[in-house]
């Protein structure tokens, strides 16, 4: 095993990795550890009581993040006429058709979102084994298949991260940057457990929101208080 770096070793001695922090004093911690030489990424991750094996322990949807990721986001569209035209106005990088399946089967995949109108499914239906496996393919359930294309390009503009469940009960999510203030990573942190609390799934039993971690790109990870991660 590599042996940590020097700037590595510094931050995991400021963090006990037995302790479960308030997350306000883990936000604190994320930030004086976060010492990369670019704006490190914050990630949430959330140990979840469910079995996402059983259809009905599925936890997956979209959470509104009140002060974005810090990252832009390239969305691609497929609409025609008004509603194409409507996906450009809200900010849309890429609108198509049949010409936008083409390119995404010729590899052409510079996105990070795709949203799509119904009557267009029967394209983009042809295009799952490529977006599939990438999150990219869009869903009802995520609102990515939808009439209001403008409204959903905005969304994912404005900070909207989708989620879903891993196998292992784990939910992974980017709630910001280390050099967002503390109030604002707070705010997007509880926005997102708010989201998943909200789709808490009919088969969940017993506890639900078991564990959490927060941690930088390069930083070590903190154990979080559940508590203080609501309202």
């Amino acid at each position: 095993m590599a042996k940590p770096s020097k700037r590595m070793a510094t931050a995991r001695a400021q963090v006990d990795p037995v302790r479960t922090y308030p997350l306000d004093q883990a936000i604190g911690l994320l930030k004086a550890c976060a010492t990369a030489k670019f704006d490190e990424s914050v990630e949430l991750a959330l140990n979840l009581g469910v079995d996402p094996r059983h259809a009905d322990q599925m936890v997956r949807g979209t959470a509104d993040l009140p002060h974005g990721t810090g990252k832009s986001i390239r969305v691609a569209v497929f609409a025609r006429g008004d509603k194409a035209e409507e996906a450009r106005a809200a900010g849309a990088d890429i609108v198509g058709a049949e010409d936008l399946a083409q390119a995404i089967q010729n590899g052409e995949i510079n996105f990070d979102r795709c949203i799509a109108t119904p009557d267009l499914m029967p394209v983009v239906g042809r295009l799952g084994r490529i977006l599939g496996p990438r999150g990219l393919m869009p869903n009802p359930k995520l609102g990515t298949v939808t009439p209001n294309v403008g409204q959903a390009v905005s969304a994912a503009k404005a900070g909207q991260v989708q989620f879903r469940v891993e196998k292992s009960g784990i939910i992974h999510a980017g709630v910001g940057k280390a050099s967002f203030g503390p109030e604002l990573i707070a705010d997007n942190v509880k926005a997102f457990v708010d989201a998943v609390n909200k789709a808490k799934p009919s088969g969940a039993k017993g506890t639900y929101l078991k564990r959490a971690a927060l941690s930088s790109t390069m930083g070590p990870g903190l154990k979080l208080e559940v508590a203080t991660l609501l309202g």
